[in-house]
């Protein structure tokens, strides 16, 4: 009896997904990233380990956090400290969706220029 597989499976569904694209010769190859609802202190190692596989990406990384609903300074460090790594070797992030915790979490932290999200004032 495996009573931990359960719990991993639950665990897999509150972690960021990965969607690659390759649509052809020519065109930039790009990785969509889905950050999971929850981005707090309990949830940065799963974030952190996620990212960390898309750092050397070539093309673009687009991070949907339109599934965010709760981030805490954990989350925002994580993606911040991402979102920096990727722009000292030149590639870019990408947002899609739109989460209010996350921006104005940003906001209040003042990360909204660093992660070049566009913050409401």
């Amino acid at each position: 009896m495996n009573k931990r597989k359960p719990a991993v499976a639950a665990r897999a569904t509150r972690r960021g997904r990965t969607a690659r694209t390759n649509p052809g010769a020519g065109t930039e190859h790009k990785t969509a990233f889905a950050v999971a609802a929850e981005c707090t202190v309990a949830d940065a190692g799963s974030l952190k380990a996620g990212l960390a596989k898309l750092l050397d990406e070539p093309g673009t990384v687009t991070l949907d956090i339109s599934a965010v609903q709760r981030i805490d300074t954990a989350g925002l460090q994580v993606l911040a400290t991402f979102v920096r790594e990727r722009d000292s070797h030149g590639r870019q992030v990408q947002w899609r969706g739109e989460a209010p915790a996350m921006t104005n979490a940003a906001r209040l932290l003042g990360l909204g220029e660093l992660l070049k999200l566009a913050t409401q004032q």
